[in-house]
């Protein structure tokens, strides 16, 4: 089997490390695998399959002889060391929101839309987390009936903000255990026990950045140009995994039984729609896993067209590292 020469740009971060897990667990035919981080990080040991690698600086000339560069970074530094991985002859597969909406760079989610990875000119774009662990779950009513619009509220796990979001909620919950006063760093307000309607900056129409970014990027995975999305996106005390409520409105009228059928067949999801029995998705049984499970689903009424469901997935393998491998998985095809 042929191998591939693979560097994580930001390796020691949340993100970076579960892609070492994830390139771990998929066997991805790795055969240098290159750590790079920012100056502060030199010199760490991480270990990958048994071996102790060591985190060298993110530079312009550290992606020689690289076949893949995996991101996971901020959108500055993809920014700049992006032309550096290109003119290495690399493929940046980024999981920053700095290309996304770039009309040359593919914004793909392999379940999705993965054809469009071959038309790349040296970067792929990785979707938000949400964005993809919400289009993983309809995409079996899109390809039933096309999607013209969806409402849809997002429950979003701390670990959404990175490692230090689980540490403040820990330690903003054993506060409150002792009656000491709550410190808030990572997030604007007491996360523990609270929940803030806020991810990101607002716009004039009074939408967050993130809340666009389900609309902005559905029209591309989807190819969708006209799909609208009105987003709710809401931070909780949760450690892992995000959780989102969507009702969509197709152009034909489709039935419960015909969406449950659909979404138990579509590669990425898994059905638990038992609510009888109080089978339904939740947080704690798609953590540290790669599918979506969807249940709760249900006709809206307030539309003949419309479908309601509940959906959740771990957002930092299969909204970040895993569906940034898989891509890489495409390319070695």
């Amino acid at each position: 089997m042929k191998k591939f020469n693979v560097a994580i740009l930001g390796a020691t971060g949340a993100v970076g490390r579960e892609m070492l897990k994830v390139l771990e667990e998929r066997n991805f035919p790795v055969g240098e695998l290159r750590l790079l981080a920012s100056a502060r990080s030199v010199g760490k040991i991480i270990e990958f399959k048994g071996e102790k690698l060591t985190v060298a600086e993110a530079c312009p000339t550290a992606f020689e002889g690289m076949d893949i560069v995996l991101g996971a970074s901020t959108n500055a530094v993809a920014k700049e060391l992006a032309p550096y991985i290109v003119k290495a002859g690399a493929v940046l597969v980024d999981n920053s929101s700095a290309f996304r909406m770039d009309p040359d760079v593919p914004l793909v989610v392999p379940e999705i839309n993965g054809d469009d990875a071959k038309n790349n000119k040296g970067i792929i774009s990785n979707p938000n987390c949400s964005t993809i662990i919400t289009l993983v779950a309809v995409n079996a009513i899109n390809k039933l009936s096309p999607i013209q619009s969806m409402v849809a509220s997002t429950y979003q796990a701390v670990s959404g903000a990175g490692a230090a979001g689980p540490v403040e909620l820990e330690e903003q919950t054993k506060a409150l255990a002792e009656g000491k006063p709550v410190v808030c760093n990572t997030f604007p307000y007491q996360i523990a026990a609270n929940l803030i309607p806020q991810i990101g900056g607002f716009n004039d129409d009074g939408y967050t950045t993130e809340e666009m970014k389900m609309q902005n990027e559905g029209r591309k995975i989807l190819h969708l140009p006209d799909l609208t999305v009105s987003c709710t996106c809401v931070r909780v005390p949760v450690v892992r995994s995000h959780s989102i409520m969507a009702t969509v409105k197709t152009a034909e009228k489709l039935t419960v039984e015909q969406v449950k059928e659909a979404i138990s067949k579509a590669p990425g999801c898994v059905l638990v729609d038992d609510p009888a029995n109080k089978k339904y998705p939740m947080p704690l049984d798609t953590s540290d896993q790669d599918l979506v499970f969807v249940g709760r689903i249900r006709e809206d009424l307030t539309d003949d067209k419309g479908i309601v469901l509940w959906c959740c997935g771990d957002q930092v393998r299969k909204g970040a590292a895993t569906n940034a491998i898989q891509i890489a998985e495409l390319l070695t095809k």
